[in-house]
């Protein structure tokens, strides 16, 4: 599994130094509610590193939802009614005995990429799909990092790339 490689939170400024934002940006953070434990940890590290670039506490929104299938719905009311110029969604869901898992992964994965293409809004992944507890613990602060710091620096380098194209545009 490509996480058991390197700690995936282990990230260097090389390459998203100009990432710092302007004041006037705000990113919205969807977590959700279930696998608490987990998804706390995912949160205040993207809010960790949003404060590490830059952004302050009036630039962020957090807001909970029940469970990781709201994300999406989340992520698009964040963008048509606070007007963010990115979400990171953040969620847990562990398998169980049942096939539940995978719709629910499915549905959120689908439901995030369908915003992104709909709205040119950049919208993080950060959705741990974990086989157990353990593994979820891993991924939110253990040995594999923290995801929440991937999903953050994922949404300022979109940010970028976003600013970078307009900016061919206008040329």
């Amino acid at each position: 599994m490509a996480s058991e490689l390197k700690n995936l939170s282990n990230y260097t400024e090389t390459g998203i130094a100009r990432q710092t934002p302007e004041k006037d940006l705000l990113i919205g953070i969807a977590v959700s509610e279930w696998n608490q434990e987990i998804t706390a940890s995912l949160a205040q590290a993207a809010i960790d590193t949003l404060k590490k670039y830059g952004f302050s506490d009036d630039d962020i929104i957090l807001k909970s939802v029940p469970g990781s299938f709201e994300l999406p719905l989340a992520a698009q009311l964040l963008i048509d009614n606070a007007l963010v110029d990115a979400v990171i969604c953040l969620g847990c869901v562990i398998q169980g005995e049942t096939r539940h898992f995978d719709f629910v992964c499915s549905g959120v994965t689908q439901g995030i990429m369908n915003l992104t293409l709909q709205t040119s809004v950049p919208v993080s992944f950060g959705l741990l799909t974990t086989q157990n507890q353990q593994q979820a613990i891993d991924r939110a602060g253990g040995k594999h990092g923290n995801k929440g710091v991937e999903a953050a620096v994922a949404v300022l380098k979109m940010i970028q790339l976003k600013a970078d194209l307009f900016e061919l545009e206008e040329e």
